[in-house]
């Protein structure tokens, strides 16, 4: 089980997510884009920032265990 603390509030990247999560950063952007992480749209890019607070209850509350999702390829 992966188990993630962070304390300070910095936002993540879709990068440091993928990292933490140890999946590719393409996965993250679908789980965001697919509604199963939360993330928030920066700028005319649209680049995604993740809450930690949100990370922590992805992998707590919704049983992320190192692998995708369930219903997910």
């Amino acid at each position: 089980m992966v188990e993630v603390r962070l304390s300070n509030s910095r936002m993540l990247t879709t990068s440091e997510v993928a990292h933490l999560l140890h999946v590719h950063p393409n996965t993250v952007r679908h789980w965001a884009n697919k509604g199963l992480l939360a993330a928030c749209c920066l700028g005319t890019r649209g680049d995604r920032r993740f809450k930690r607070e949100d990370l922590e209850r992805f992998i707590e509350l919704d049983g992320y265990n190192g692998r995708r999702p369930e219903g997910q390829p």
